[in-house]
């Protein structure tokens, strides 16, 4: 029962380590894409599908040096990694903007951020 209770503790462990990268990766993403639409003639209208990309690319980064260190359940590990992720996000987008809602541009983004975290996962789990 003991290394099943400290397995749990190590899993939650790489799985709040997934999360915090990833936000640490969008975040770096974000400011220099804030910073590219401000100095050049970057069109507004790939605001959305950048978005989409750095998120899947923030989820399967984190999710995949979150789950290094678990020899098993990349992909469990992995998408709660990715919804996780998603989740928080959209907390805070809720608290932060009123009219917030969810559109088909949050359902794309959910799930790219749930199967890149599952991808993330299984890379994360067979990398030696």
């Amino acid at each position: 029962m003991e290394n099943y209770q400290e397995n749990n503790k190590k899993n939650l462990k790489n799985i709040s380590i997934g999360i915090g990268i990833s936000f640490l990766i969008t975040i770096i993403c974000l400011f220099i894409f804030s910073i590219l639409l401000t100095y050049t003639n970057i069109s507004e209208n790939t605001i959305t599908p950048t978005i989409i990309i750095m998120t899947g690319i923030s989820v399967l980064t984190g999710s995949s040096i979150g789950n290094v260190k678990i020899k098993k359940n990349g992909i469990i590990n992995g998408a709660i990694i990715g919804g996780g992720y998603l989740l928080i996000l959209y907390l805070i987008s809720s608290l932060l903007n009123v009219e917030f809602s969810l559109n088909l541009k949050s359902v794309i983004m959910i799930i790219v951020g749930i199967v890149f975290g599952v991808f993330g996962g299984i890379m994360g789990v067979n990398s030696r």
